[in-house]
């Protein structure tokens, strides 16, 4: 008969009475008691952890956005496309998540909605302040935030500063030597195609050897912008499958909202130029 294996054996440590645990230190007891319930059905549970590991990776989306919107100011590319490339990743991480809500059913989700009362992923500041610090600027979705002086704080203090998109555009401007519009540069609205910025970009495709970095860069804005969009056609599909054309909880038009949200882009420019290289 195998004796059963016994890790201290192997010098592994196992008693965490005096020292910090696994559990300790990622705060487990807390975090697991985080999935309160409202009601008594089975798929409840998936729901609010689906959205709740959600937030987590959003939490460090948006702590990769800063830090590399820092490095690009002070012209250091090489580690924040590291970031970047990060952010990427995450959002397909979060992708992948849309296939287990699918496996939510529209029976199964009726047993739950009314518990939701108006609550709705429409209302996640993480989700704006992604929004916001990339270069989709609304300020009338602030409103939904104003219940939560600290989150509408937050929201309102990325606005006062520049996106990681107008960051780009600063190197991109310096090392072309191409001026841009000021209002490419508009802190309170999204960002919208300009002639001169896509000439700009343009001359980096044609000549990749000279801007290399700023080629890279622009390479790996897409890259994020690709995951992104992924991403959101994924919500609405998993939506349309669970809900239909229902209204959302939170009183938007559901599947249409989410369609034209699919319509936004946030680095136009590297878009459009591709057709005419």
């Amino acid at each position: 008969m195998t004796q059963a294996y016994d890790p201290s054996q192997d010098g592994a440590k196992m008693s965490y009475a005096k020292d910090m645990s696994y559990g300790d230190y990622l705060h487990m007891d807390q975090l697991l008691a985080t999935h309160e319930l409202h009601s008594d059905a089975h798929d409840e549970l998936l729901f609010i952890i689906q959205h709740q590991t959600s937030e987590l990776w959003m939490r460090l989306v948006l702590h990769e956005i800063a830090a590399a919107r820092e490095l690009l100011k002070g012209d250091d590319f090489r580690p924040a496309f590291k970031m970047l490339t990060r952010v990427a990743r995450i959002f397909d991480q979060l992708n992948s998540a849309w296939d287990v809500l699918r496996t939510m059913t529209p029976s199964d989700y009726t047993t739950f909605r009314e518990a939701l009362g108006n609550s709705s992923g429409f209302q996640s500041h993480q989700y704006r302040l992604i929004e916001f610090s990339l270069g989709n600027r609304n300020p009338a979705m602030m409103k939904v935030h104003e219940h939560r002086p600290e989150s509408h704080q937050m929201l309102a203090d990325e606005l006062a500063r520049k996106s990681l998109y107008h960051v780009a555009l600063d190197a991109l401007s310096a090392k072309t030597g191409v001026a841009f519009d000021p209002q490419a540069f508009r802190l309170d609205a999204p960002h919208v195609s300009d002639p001169e910025v896509q000439r700009a970009w343009t001359m980096v495709y044609e000549d990749p050897k000279t801007y290399w970095d700023l080629y890279e860069l622009a390479e790996k804005l897409v890259d994020l912008e690709d995951y992104f969009r992924r991403w959101r056609f994924n919500h609405v599909t998993t939506v349309e499958r669970v809900i239909g054309f229902k209204r959302g909880t939170g009183g938007t038009s559901g599947v249409q909202y989410l369609r034209r949200m699919l319509e936004v882009e946030l680095f136009p420019e590297l878009w459009h130029l591709r057709g005419d290289l």
